[in-house]
């Protein structure tokens, strides 16, 4: 930096012993370079203004705007209080989809039981390795934390285990990952057994590399005269620490429920055997998560499986019967729902689940079409999809639920974007008899053509053929009953078995 001072000096020592042409060329040398400093000055301080507006934590407007507290019958009396952070890259996306990102989340907490305060975000070029958001946006979360009073920081991101420990130090409250927020309400909503293991599952599997220990309890050593006269200094130790018997129950316990998991797969097996041996062909009912899978079910079918404005309301498979317009029957399947970086120990703990969809004969991929984004969730439902084995080759019906909640400009986009999907409503039934029309014109139809004369004690067969073939002819005769229809390969064989000619 120039120092003025100096020259400011050497003009009032030399004036008298310097020609006044030599003192104005200085001056104007001296006025340029003040000039340039100024200058300097200028581009230096917009520069950091820039670079702080770009860095500061950005408050994420609509957020922990809880609609009906009374609707989630697991709400607590003190609801947790929470502040959401995260950390977005103008390399990986926008700020736009990390706000949507945000309040997804805001969404997920609000599932699990939390109040949000509130919503931050920090444009950063990637996350800092330390504490995710810097040591200075550390201490001014601690400082939101404080002033809002929460109890916990979540992150939407999947923090490493060191990262969460230097984020709890610095703001003094509980932080947990966006991973341990969708895994708690997957142990809220599972009831059944199955599901229960999977759940507790995913959880020891997401807890295991994230047990705390300090100093020498992480150094698993033999206790005391244990570790042998020649093993020399620094091999005597404590023994099998506290953390270490931890890992060792988790370890016991991820092996157990892998067994128990296992063990019920017959179970699932025997459910899909009975409907392929009776050429049942099944609707697999997929999506993002709240997007209506389960209200269109009920409206498609006619059941009243649980409907709840919640996240993952659903976790456990509901098969529903149907029946096409010629009275052949069908069942719709429904799933567990999908969502944005679905945690992978979830993916695995639900992979049997996820066999269903593999084992349909249709895919029906729900869309909430009220959405901001709904093509960001299509592509997130497509991933999970591409990661199921044999579910490219099935076909599948777009639909965009809520039509109901959809102004005139959304539709015109909907329709303009994709022109073969289908626009309904749960709520109204709006579509639904089209989208039900288009559903079945893709169910598999019976192949083997039979033509026979059944004795009237195959009143059970000829039933079944009614419920799962396609009947053009029943005879009532005095020798039996005509029947001529198309079934299954299964199904036909049995009505060749009980055939008694003519």
């Amino acid at each position: 930096m120039t120092d003025h001072s100096q020259y400011t000096d050497i003009t009032r020592s030399d004036t008298d012993a310097t020609p006044s042409g030599v003192l104005a060329d200085q001056s104007e040398v001296l006025l340029d370079d003040s000039r340039r400093v100024a200058g300097w000055h200028e581009d230096s301080n917009q520069e950091w203004e820039e670079r702080e507006a770009r860095n500061q934590l950005k408050h994420v407007a609509g957020l922990g705007e809880l609609q009906d507290v009374t609707e989630v019958e697991y709400r607590k009396v003190r609801l947790e209080r929470v502040v959401l952070v995260g950390v977005w890259s103008s390399y990986e996306t926008t700020q736009a989809k990390a706000e949507e990102s945000l309040r997804e989340l805001a969404a997920l907490a609000e599932t699990a039981g939390a109040v949000v305060c509130d919503g931050l975000l920090q444009h950063r070029a990637r996350p800092d390795a330390a504490t995710y958001v810097g040591s200075g946006k550390a201490r001014e979360i601690a400082d939101i934390v404080a002033r809002e009073e929460a109890d916990t920081i979540i992150v939407d991101d999947d923090l490493a285990p060191s990262q969460r420990r230097a984020l709890e130090d610095a703001a003094k409250v509980k932080v947990v990952d966006r991973t341990a927020v969708i895994l708690d309400i997957f142990a809220q909503h599972a009831t059944s057994r199955e599901g229960k293991a999977q759940v507790e599952l995913a959880q020891l599997q997401y807890m295991l590399p994230r047990l705390r220990g300090w100093g020498g309890s992480l150094s698993r050593q033999a206790g005391g005269r244990a570790a042998g006269a020649d093993a020399g200094i620094g091999s005597r130790g404590p023994g099998e620490t506290k953390i270490e018997m931890d890992r060792r129950v988790i370890r016991t316990r991820i092996a157990r429920l892998k067994r128990q998991i296992r063990e019920m797969a017959p179970a699932r097996e025997i459910k899909r055997g009975s409907r392929r041996r009776f050429g049942l062909p099944t609707v697999a009912v997929v999506g993002y998560t709240n997007a209506g899978k389960s209200s269109l079910t009920n409206r498609l079918t006619g059941s009243r499986e649980l409907v709840e404005n919640a996240l993952f309301a659903t976790l456990d498979t509901a098969v529903r019967r149907a029946k096409t317009r010629d009275g052949r029957a069908y069942a719709y399947v429904d799933t567990v729902g999908f969502v944005r970086r679905l945690p992978t120990q979830l993916v695995e703990a639900f992979k049997s689940t996820l066999e269903e969809v593999a084992e349909a004969d249709v895919i029906l991929h729900v869309v909430d079409g009220s959405h901001p984004d709904p093509f960001s969730q299509i592509d997130a439902v497509n991933d999970v999809l591409a990661d199921i084995e044999g579910t490219a080759s099935i076909p599948r019906v777009l639909v965009f639920n809520k039509a109901d909640q959809i102004d005139q400009a959304a539709r015109e986009r909907l329709a303009a974007l994709q022109p073969d999907a289908h626009i309904v409503s749960a709520f109204s039934g709006e579509g639904l008899d089209e989208l039900r029309y288009a559903v079945e014109g893709l169910l598999p139809v019976p192949h083997v053509h039979v033509h026979a004369l059944l004795p009237y004690t195959a009143g059970a067969l000829l039933s079944r053929v009614r419920e799962y073939g396609m009947v053009s002819k029943v005879e009532y005769r005095d020798d039996g009953v005509l029947l001529e229809a198309d079934v299954d390969a299964h199904l036909a064989a049995q009505v060749v078995g009980e055939s008694i000619g003519e």
